[in-house]
């Protein structure tokens, strides 16, 4: 379970927070969609705990051990190989020694990067970089996701691959919240979705049964009356 309650936070006279309220179940993927300036990225900074908001709480099952980040940024060693990595961020998160290497190997083999385990993170390409950096966001077996930008710099193969990574693991009971730009890759996963513009929420609601084409059309309807 996620709650936020009134996250309010503002850079200067910017405000990337207004009043932001949602509490999403287990189980669940919320994906927020919205221009950039929209304040996607400091949302889900603040829900995984890197920006102390202004005003408003969070409280999340399990605490901020619970929680996988991927960011714009990868938080990799680039003269670390990837297992190296790996090994390093398990024992960051807690993970006991003794599965550290176990959960290295069973997460580069769902991202597609067994073969490239002993290779410099510097030498990776944009896409197996990004890999690479949802496997550290998934070492430690999170119970919550915070997913920004996600499927930046994958191929299709690989963006496949993440879909089914994330639909397993809402149905394992994991909570998912996703901000992308693309509205109808977004909404094929999400079992809700909110439309975030100047720091606050137009929408926030379940998918329902609509279609991720009409989720994109009530999206861009959305921004238009806003």
């Amino acid at each position: 379970m996620l709650l936020a309650e009134g996250l309010t936070h503002a850079f200067g006279s910017v405000r990337a927070l207004d009043g932001i309220t949602f509490e999403l179940p287990a189980g669940r993927t919320l994906a927020i969609f919205g221009p950039n300036g929209a304040g996607k990225t400091t949302l889900l900074r603040v829900l995984a705990g890197l920006i102390r908001p202004q005003r408003g709480r969070v409280e999340m099952q399990g605490g901020r051990r619970a929680i996988g980040w991927l960011g714009h940024q990868s938080h990799l060693y680039g003269y670390l190989s990837v297992v190296e990595n790996l090994r390093f961020w398990a024992a960051l998160y807690g993970v006991p020694r003794a599965e550290r290497e176990v959960r290295a190997r069973v997460v580069m083999e769902q991202v597609g990067l067994t073969d490239r385990a002993g290779q410099l993170v510097r030498t990776l390409s944009r896409g197996l970089l990004q890999r690479a950096a949802i496997a550290r966001a998934l070492v430690h077996d999170p119970s919550i996701l915070l997913l920004d930008e996600p499927f930046t710099g994958l191929d299709l193969a690989a963006a496949a691959e993440l879909r089914r990574l994330l639909a397993a693991a809402v149905r394992a009971g994991h909570t998912v919240v996703l901000a992308t730009h693309n509205v109808e890759e977004g909404a094929e996963l999400a079992t809700d979705v909110a439309f975030q513009r100047a720091g606050r929420f137009l929408h926030f609601a379940p998918r329902a049964d609509r279609e991720p084409r009409v989720i994109a059309d009530l999206y861009r309807a959305a921004l238009a009356d806003a």
